[in-house]
Parts: C-alpha cells; sequence; structure tokens
C-alpha cells in the first residue's frame, strides 16, 4: 500500500502522557493530516531509479541543483511526493550521511505534503515516513519547513501563516558557496505548534531540547533537497516518464468488501539514460592498459539559460562497456519566462531538455 493511503486512512490520535504527573498530550500527527491528503489534487509517487537520480542532483559533489532558486516553483497549490525509503538512504550512505543501524529504516516508505502559494514560490512542507512494511505505523514529522524562494541574502522567509516570522530555525550547508546555499537562504524549520507547546515545557533541560532538536531535524531536513530536485525535473519541457493509476476496478471490490478506495496518484520515472553497452574493444593491437574501471560522479553546471548535467557513469576497461552519452541538457525556454513574468500569476520557466552526445 502507498504512503499516501496508509495517511489518508489514519484515523488513531497521537497521545502521549507526560512521565511528570501523568498529563496527557495530543500532539498534530498523521491522522490530523490525513484529509488534507486524501484530498489533495496531485500525488506523485517517485520510481527508485528517479529517487537515486534526485539524489544524484541534490547531494552529488560538485553540483548545485537547488542552487536554481529563480527556477524552483511548486506545481499544485497542494502536493503529495512520495518515494520508497531503501534507494534514499542507500544514497544518503554513498554521499557521506551517518548509516542508520536500525534496518526497519530501510524498508518503507517516505513522503511530503507541500502546501504553497498559487505561484508556487512560497509555503510549508510537513514529511512522512514508515519504519516497515505490513501494519507498521505511519508518522508525520514534529517539524515543519516553510520557505520562500524569493528570499534575498540578508533576509529571512516569513512563513504563509506569519506565525514566527523571526524565529525560524536555519539550517546550512557548508559544502556549497553561500550564493548557492538555498538551503540556508530560503528554508527555515520549526516545530509545528503542538509540538513546540509539548517541548516548550519548563521541565526540559536544555541539552534535551538540544538532543530533541537535533533528533526531529533529521527527519525533514534531509528530504528538502530531494524534493528539490524533483521539482526542477518536473519542470523540464519534456518533462518526465508518468503514468496516472487506475484504481477503478480494484475499488469497486474494495467497496463492496468494506474497505475504503486507494488514493489516485501518479507514478513518475526518471528520464532515459543512456545505457551501458556492451563492446569489444576497438584496437586490439593497442598494448597500452587503460585505467581501471571506476565510477564517475554526476555533475551539474549552469550557464546561462542552459543547466548541463553530467550523468553518473563508468569510466575505465572498455570490456565493462563504453557510456555513449553522458550529458544531459536542460534550455530554458526564455521567449516564454518573458510572456509569464508580464501575466498576474507567475509560473515556472518552461525548460527543453536535449542529449548532447558525449
Amino acid at each position: 500500500m502507498m504512503l499516501a493511503d496508509r495517511v489518508a486512512q489514519c484515523r488513531s490520535p497521537f497521545i502521549v502522557k507526560d512521565n511528570d504527573g501523568g498529563r496527557t498530550w495530543r500532539l498534530n500527527n498523521t491522522a490530523d493530516l490525513a484529509e488534507e491528503v486524501a484530498k489533495s489534487p496531485t500525488r506523485y509517487v517517485l520510481a527508485d531509479d528517479l529517487t537515486r537520480l534526485c539524489a544524484d542532483l541534490a547531494l552529488s559533489k560538485g553540483t548545485s541543483a537547488i542552487a536554481c532558486a529563480d527556477l524552483l516553483h511548486m506545481p499544485a497549490p497542494t502536493l503529495w511526493i512520495e518515494w520508497c525509503n531503501q534507494p534514499w538512504q542507500s544514497a544518503l550512505e554513498r554521499y557521506g550521511f551517518p548509516p542508520v543501524e536500525d534496518k526497519c529504516h530501510w524498508v518503507g516508505r517516505r513522503g511530503a505534503l507541500i502546501k504553497s502559494t498559487l505561484d508556487g514560490r512560497s509555503g510549508v512542507i510537513r514529511t512522512f515516513w514508515t519504519a516497515g512494511g505490513g501494519d507498521c505505523e505511519t508518522l508525520a514529522s514534529a517539524l515543519e519547513a516553510y520557505f520562500d524562494f524569493d528570499t534575498q541574502e540578508g533576509e529571512e522567509p516569513e512563513p504563509l501563516d506569519g506565525r514566527w516570522g523571526r524565529q525560524g530555525f536555519q539550517v546550512r550547508d557548508e559544502t556549497r558557496a553561500r550564493e548557492e546555499d538555498v538551503l540556508a537562504r530560503c528554508f527555515r524549520f520549526r516545530y509545528e505548534r503542538s509540538w513546540a507547546d509539548y517541548y516548550g515545557r519548563p521541565a526540559l533541560s536544555e541539552d534535551a531540547r538540544s538532543a530533541l532538536w537535533r533528533y526531529t531535524l533529521g527527519s525533514i531536513a534531509r528530504d528538502i533537497p530531494v524534493l528539490l530536485a524533483f521539482v526542477l525535473l518536473l519542470s523540464t519541457r519534456t518533462g518526465l516518464p508518468q503514468c496516472r493509476s487506475d484504481h477503478e476496478r480494484l475499488n469497486r471490490a474494495r467497496l463492496k468488501g468494506g474497505k475504503r478506495p486507494l488514493l489516485d496518484h501518479i507514478e513518475v520515472r526518471a528520464p532515459l539514460m543512456p545505457d551501458y553497452l556492451e563492446q569489444p574493444s576497438g584496437d586490439l593491437r593497442c598494448t597500452r592498459s587503460g585505467p581501471r574501471l571506476h565510477h564517475v560522479r554526476g555533475h551539474l553546471m549552469r550557464r546561462g539559460s542552459q543547466l548541463f548535467w553530467r550523468v553518473p557513469h563508468l569510466r575505465g576497461s572498455a570490456r565493462a562497456g563504453i557510456v555513449r552519452t553522458r550529458t544531459v541538457e536542460w534550455t530554458i525556454d526564455q521567449s516564454r519566462t518573458a510572456r509569464d513574468s508580464s501575466s498576474t500569476e507567475r509560473h515556472a520557466p518552461y525548460l527543453n531538455r536535449r542529449e548532447a552526445r558525449g
């Protein structure tokens, strides 16, 4: 079952009991957001290959996909995005994030509910996850991220509800140049209101507050770059290969059996990338040994109206195959951008993707 269905069907409130005094607290969690996910007009499900590509774009050393703040916009005022946990966790470890020892974190799914303005340039994000398969519990993050892609250096992004506009916490990516760090400039993190009240109790020490903050921040901050990479790819002219779900027949059977219907969604895959072709060496007389087979990370560069993404590839022995195409180019349609900027509603620039033979 998709994570969106688990969230939409959740009815159990999240209640905790205070060890000191026995007071119970109802905290905003999955059940409180079930209706919003169920009513979301747009739900995307990322295939594993797309999850890996988005992770490469967002996390690979030398790339700056999320530095393109002027190209980013959310495609709908209410948006759901989810993906499988395993390829995402694998990417995090590959790019140097601390490994998760608990094996249950390698299964299940992750997702995000994004609510934004009509132009898609500012909004708020809440993340969700399951820790395993079967009937495992589905949880929502205690933190929420609010963003404004029009935030300039030295300014602060303002939340849509106006709450704590100057008190959100900043996360900075030390590996990026200051002008490229969209996460630090355009995003702030804060506790959801009920969680803020719960963790704001005077009984908690400063050390406990700091430990809780670091733990809860990990449940949402690492998702943001991958989400932004997906939104950027989704804005390209050719877009991404998409397939709409068709649950009509299945839902009729579920309704007859007294079960809730499943939600419609759009499965999205990575754009077709060239394969590694098994080919013999072109010159058998050559005695010089080539480099050992090794992996080359992807790289993304921006030159004016063009984005160039060098696909991660193998380099080395020809017996392992050769890479026919290693560069993908996305070109911004400037004429459409100019037309859109004169309208009342802002839209994302229209991008054109083409392959450059390497």
